[in-house]
């Protein structure tokens, strides 16, 4: 983010967390983190940064696993097949 500073301001707070939307993948997210579950479960990750899933394909959700890679969406319908003119075999 061309805005958000590099290292900690001078007042000693910390700079924001810095989260990447993809429409195609996953929050990528600079850790380390914790993801709160609506079931009130915890992961916690200490790298420092954290693909986590959107999809819900994932096995190790919350974290992404890439299964989104092949359950994409298409960018347009597919057009049904077009019939042979002239109507003979």
């Amino acid at each position: 983010m061309p805005n958000a500073p590099e290292h900690p301001r001078r007042d000693g707070a910390e700079r924001p967390r810095r989260i990447v939307v993809d429409r195609e993948g996953p929050l990528l997210i600079e850790g380390p983190v914790e993801v709160v579950a609506d079931d009130g479960t915890v992961a916690v990750s200490d790298r420092f940064v954290v693909a986590v899933c959107t999809c819900r394909r994932s096995r190790t959700y919350p974290w992404c696993d890439t299964s989104h890679r092949g359950h994409r969406r298409r960018a347009r319908p597919e057009s049904p097949p077009r019939e042979r003119e002239g109507g003979g075999a």
